[in-house]
């Protein structure tokens, strides 16, 4: 099954949009590789008991391993900081009483 410019030209009219003769015949093209490639999907044997599936490809998750290492000591972590309290982070209270 092919889509004719004719075909493109009334689902454009039906739809109220306006098309090039450009924007047409790209279309259309574009229209008949779609379906080509849903006639090519059609042609597929998935009667032998080809489970259902949600995504074609396996779920992983790949991950790096843990490891233990040093962390930052509270100096180095509050070099930066605007404000501190001790070996804390100083914020603003932001909660009313």
């Amino acid at each position: 099954m092919s889509i004719k410019e004719d075909k493109v030209r009334y689902i454009a009219r039906l739809a109220r949009i306006k098309l090039s003769e450009k924007e047409v015949k790209l279309f259309s093209h574009q229209l008949d590789d779609i379906l080509a490639y849903v006639e090519k999907l059609n042609k597929l044997d998935i009667q032998k008991e080809t489970p259902p599936m949600s995504h074609p490809h396996l779920p992983s998750n790949p991950l790096r391993v843990d490891e233990v290492k040093p962390s930052l000591s509270s100096e180095t972590a509050l070099k930066n900081a605007p404000q501190r309290r001790g070996d804390f982070f100083q914020v603003p209270k932001i909660i009313e009483d």
